[in-house]
């Protein structure tokens, strides 16, 4: 696992977290992987959601393609 350190880091955001993990039980270190963790679940989730909006908004387009696997797979086993 990596270790990362930040400097420079407002007074009010540490006083914030450090009240935070207190709160919850834990260390000021834990609350802050797990608000990092959180942030990136969110992103990959927001992500998600547009990519199946844009497939979503091609299939109205477009329709369902078929599915080229067949296909592929033949002239595979035509080459050899």
């Amino acid at each position: 696992m990596a270790d990362v350190k930040i400097r420079n880091l407002d007074d009010h955001v540490h006083d914030t977290y450090r009240a935070m993990a207190e709160d919850a039980g834990v260390s000021l270190e834990e609350q802050l992987r797990t608000v990092l963790a959180d942030y990136l679940s969110q992103e990959r989730r927001a992500m998600i959601l547009e990519i199946d909006a844009g497939l979503s908004r091609m299939r109205e387009k477009y329709g369902t393609l078929p599915d080229s696997t067949p296909g592929i797979r033949a002239d595979r086993d035509r080459r050899g």
